[in-house]
């Protein structure tokens, strides 16, 4: 009779495992919703990244007439390059562009062009700008402008969590889970949090890994100084939980232990006097 009431309660907690290990799978694939359509479109995912404050821009100025674009440049080492269109040689600066950090106020101050307001603009925009003003006195000069510290913060279940540099202004979500070693086997991939600042205010968001909808999303294309935090599913939170309780077990049996040779220690002592 106990050996059958043993094997009972044995069978039961076998099945309670069981049914516990099921409930805490999680998909590790992404986006579910179309794994069974052989193709289709994902909307449309035009974006253009603007220049906010504490941007830092890289702007290079040059032309065929190294002295004349030097001034912009506040550089006198220049590399000779052969245009392929145009034929003629163009000079670049040889040495990394000077950067330019937006104000709060979203302004940078520009050689002899003075104090400019670029906040809102594109690079593209602002390097338009810049060859409109700079041609009334340079033929035909060739403004480049690139964001210098465009960065994103990846955050938790990721297998390289950390800082990760933007390659390119449309830098979406997945180039920065892709940067940052793809997300671990225990992360949650339909509730990724966002939070973005917007003209000083935090604000969040949250994506999912699984609906395709996110190509839709105003959120897949990242913005400077982004932060994305992957929370763990309910196997890594039981396994910290069961990994703290055995720690505190251990101190605990440890302490006691010690307490009881420390003890004992003392009785010999006593009855050897």
């Amino acid at each position: 009779m106990r050996k059958t009431a043993w094997l009972g309660m044995m069978l039961t907690a076998l099945v309670m495992m069981l049914a516990s290990c099921s409930s805490q799978k999680t998909s590790m694939s992404y986006f579910d919703d179309i794994r069974a359509t052989a193709s289709g479109t994902l909307g449309d995912t035009a974006y253009e990244l603007r220049i906010v404050p504490d941007d830092e821009l890289a702007i290079s100025v040059t032309s065929v007439n190294p002295s004349a674009t030097m001034v912009y440049n506040l550089t006198t080492a220049y590399t000779p390059v052969t245009d392929p269109t145009s034929g003629l040689t163009v000079y670049h600066p040889s040495g990394t562009p000077r950067t330019y950090l937006v104000s709060p106020q979203g302004d940078i101050t520009f050689p002899i062009l003075g104090k400019l307001h670029v906040a809102g603009m594109t690079t593209g925009e602002l390097a338009d700008m810049l060859y409109e003003r700079i041609s009334q006195d340079v033929d035909d000069p060739i403004v480049t402008v690139n964001l210098a510290n465009f960065h994103i913060n990846v955050l938790g279940e990721v297998n390289r969590p950390g800082v990760v540099a933007a390659s390119g202004e449309r830098f979406s979500v997945l180039d920065a889970i892709s940067r940052a070693g793809d997300l671990s086997q225990y992360a949650v991939r339909d509730n990724i949090l966002l939070i973005r600042e917007n003209n000083g205010v935090k604000e969040y968001h949250h994506l999912n890994l699984n609906d395709s909808e996110l190509f839709k999303s105003p959120y897949f294309y990242l913005q400077q100084n982004d932060l994305l935090i992957v929370e763990p599913n309910n196997v890594r939170r039981s396994n910290a939980t069961y990994n703290i309780n055995n720690a505190y077990k251990i101190q605990v049996t440890s302490a006691i232990i010690s307490a009881c040779s420390v003890i004992a220690s003392l009785v010999i002592a006593l009855a050897v006097k």
